[in-house]
């Protein structure tokens, strides 16, 4: 069997899709932690493949360390892997560890347009990290803890990470209700990544993918203000590396 194979070294996570022509022969995702290209030869079976393709932040280095092929955009590799799961897509959101990216994707997974957020860390998966550490609980109990809110959501008026981060602990020294201003957190991103969407386009297909994906509240909120069903893979943050893979298939059987 010939595979191929991408993977998307990202700030966070890195994700590596192993593809047999038909279907992922294999799907993994590790943290990135403090030795990105150390995890990700770890992840990948070097000599197994026909042909890597690298995407993601690091993908430059994976290609100068030898542990890829080629490279693609993340943009690019998300538009191709959304396409592949669900070939109606029309738009795709991706919130990953340190950016944001909205994209709008035509015929065979082809980029009509996109806006990226790569500047700071707000809205972002960093960004609700550090929200979940200033209230006290691990990240993947703040969106559940955002949905139990009862009455309106407490306004946060910084994104700036530092400044969000100092103005929820003041806001919680101040007796506000913490399901509330979790809420609040929320909201502000979906105000600020709403508006890329809208510059972008707000069309169905509207697929959310990246880590971020995962959180049921800013699922609710995205649906409820952008007035589209979200459609959430199954394991969104392997999207990219789908792409990526999908790519590297075409490279090793271009004619």
């Amino acid at each position: 069997m010939t595979l191929v194979a991408g993977l998307d070294i990202g700030s966070r996570t890195i994700a590596l899709v192993e593809w047999d022509g038909t279907r992922p022969a294999r799907m993994e995702v590790v943290d990135t932690g403090t030795d990105p290209m150390g995890n990700a030869r770890a992840l990948i079976r070097e000599g197994a493949y026909r042909c890597l393709v690298a995407t993601g932040y690091g993908r430059h280095l994976a290609v100068e360390r030898e542990l890829a092929n080629e490279v693609i955009s993340e943009i690019k590799a998300y538009s191709l892997g959304a396409h592949h799961l669900y070939p109606d897509v029309a738009t795709v959101l991706d919130i990953g560890g340190q950016d944001s990216k909205v994209i709008r994707v035509g015929p065979g997974g082809q980029v009509l347009r996109f806006e990226m957020n790569d500047r700071c860390a707000a809205g972002t998966g960093r960004f609700l990290e550090n929200m979940a550490n200033a209230l006290g609980m691990r990240v993947e109990e703040l969106g559940p803890h955002a949905l139990a809110a009862k009455g309106q959501a407490v306004r946060i008026s910084s994104m700036c990470t530092v400044f969000a981060e100092s103005e929820v602990v003041s806001l919680i020294a101040r007796g506000e209700d913490s399901h509330r201003v979790a809420l609040g957190l929320h909201q502000a991103i979906v105000d600020r990544v709403g508006g890329m969407v809208r510059r972008v386009g707000v069309e169905e297909r509207f697929v959310f993918a990246g880590g971020v994906a995962y959180n049921p509240c800013l699922q609710q909120l995205f649906a409820e203000t952008l007035g589209v069903p979200l459609t959430v893979p199954e394991n969104p943050q392997i999207v990219g590396a789908l792409g990526a893979a999908l790519h590297a298939w075409r490279l090793a059987h271009r004619p």
